[in-house]
């Protein structure tokens, strides 16, 4: 037993979309090359799983130096946190062009070996943007009240890939913003996508899987489960490291879990659960990087994010 899925972090569907540096892409054909290598090293490193492909646009969250223009996003609303620029409302044929991004995207992933793709609406970025009232404050047809970004994209995706390939969806079920996403517009979101019959999966976004609403008293994950009522599966995630948070987050609602941090730390993490064995989740004092394979890139970003990994503390005695 091991990974079930290993899904890759957001490539992004077009040029406007880079959300950071050094992102990878999947917005033309010369990227088929390198999505097949990382599909072949998802298959060759572990056999059983399937490997999934996810697809993103940065939308007003990507920086404002990244995007050739400066960001895009629904409305000309920039995001409630510092530094954040007013980005460019996108016209009415590049909400079009856009969704087609998405389907062109999931296309090529399939081509070059994966065996799904998931669809990013979460996390603030573009799709959520037009869910969100607070970033979208159009009074066309790709108003946020009407849903019909995140349909007609997930519509066209699937069409795009054919029936045969997974597809799946991954949202944010609340935002701090006001006006902004609450757990009722989410519900008549996850209604929106079941009906469409297009998607084998959902994939809530959460910090933490036990962790209440930002505006009630509900368990947010055993809400939006009881709501979703087996209609799909719903994978489930935040800040899972031990076995008992498998127990935790399965009793949340949750039918499967999806791990990335501890999954870093501990490579073997799904092994030595089911074994009942100890799990690391800390990252080693020395050579953590190389010990744990973890690319340069990734390397650095988290040296310079403290707070994000656990590290093993110093011995008592060393300076």
């Amino acid at each position: 037993a091991g990974y079930g899925t290993v899904t890759t972090a957001a490539c992004a569907v077009h040029p406007s979309g880079k959300a950071f540096v050094g992102q990878w892409a999947s917005w033309s054909d010369e990227f088929i090359p390198s999505l097949r290598r990382a599909a072949e090293a998802i298959h060759r490193a572990n056999p059983e799983a399937l490997a999934i492909l996810q697809i993103h646009h940065g939308g007003r969250s990507c920086p404002q130096d990244l995007p050739e223009g400066g960001p895009i996003a629904p409305s000309a609303v920039p995001a409630e946190r510092p530094g954040s620029s007013t980005p460019r409302e996108m016209t009415a044929d590049e909400v079009v062009r856009s969704v087609n991004d998405f389907a062109q995207a999931a296309q090529r992933g399939i081509k070059a070996g994966f065996d799904g793709i998931e669809i990013h609406g979460a996390n603030t970025y573009l799709i959520q943007q037009f869910v969100s009232p607070h970033s979208n404050r159009r009074t066309d047809r790709w108003n946020a009240d009407d849903l019909r970004f995140p349909i007609e994209l997930t519509e066209a995706v699937r069409r795009a890939i054919g029936s045969e390939p997974i597809l799946g969806y991954r949202f944010s079920p609340e935002e701090p913003e006001t006006p902004g996403i609450r757990l009722d517009r989410t519900e008549r979101l996850l209604d929106a996508l079941l009906a469409t019959g297009a998607l084998d999966y959902l994939h809530i976004s959460l910090r933490n899987y036990d962790q209440m609403s930002l505006h009630g008293e509900d368990h947010v994950l055993q809400r939006i489960s009881g709501h979703i009522a087996g209609r799909l599966p719903l994978i489930g995630v935040g800040s899972v490291k031990v076995a008992e948070d498998v127990a935790g987050i399965r009793k949340e609602g949750a039918d499967y879990i999806a791990v990335g941090r501890a999954a870093l730390m501990d490579p073997e993490w799904p092994l030595h659960v089911e074994r009942g064995e100890p799990t690391r989740i800390v990252f080693p004092r020395e050579n953590w990087a190389e010990r744990c394979t973890i690319p340069a890139g990734l390397a650095k970003k988290i040296a310079e994010t403290p707070g994000w990994f656990p590290f093993e503390e110093e011995p008592h005695g060393v300076n």
